[in-house]
């Protein structure tokens, strides 16, 4: 299984609703930091997706949570 590009982004907003940035520094939750960190790294590739099976186990879990919200 892949996730593009277009579904990280989801995938981090939806995790920005749920855990939103905090502190005087507005600092990025630990979920929405990894999942940005992927995003980076894609956009420095030019990747336009990726297999899930390439990330580490915690970033599949926050993919796969999101997914499970999303309508089938």
């Amino acid at each position: 299984m892949e996730i593009t590009l277009a579904e990280l982004e989801q995938a981090i907003n939806h995790w920005r609703q749920l855990r939103p940035s905090s502190g005087e520094e507005r600092a990025l939750s630990p979920e929405v930091d990894a999942l940005a960190t992927l995003y980076a790294t894609m956009i420095f590739h030019h990747a336009k997706s990726l297999p899930l099976e390439s990330v580490d186990a915690n970033l599949r879990n926050l993919i796969d949570a999101w997914r499970v919200q999303q309508p089938q």
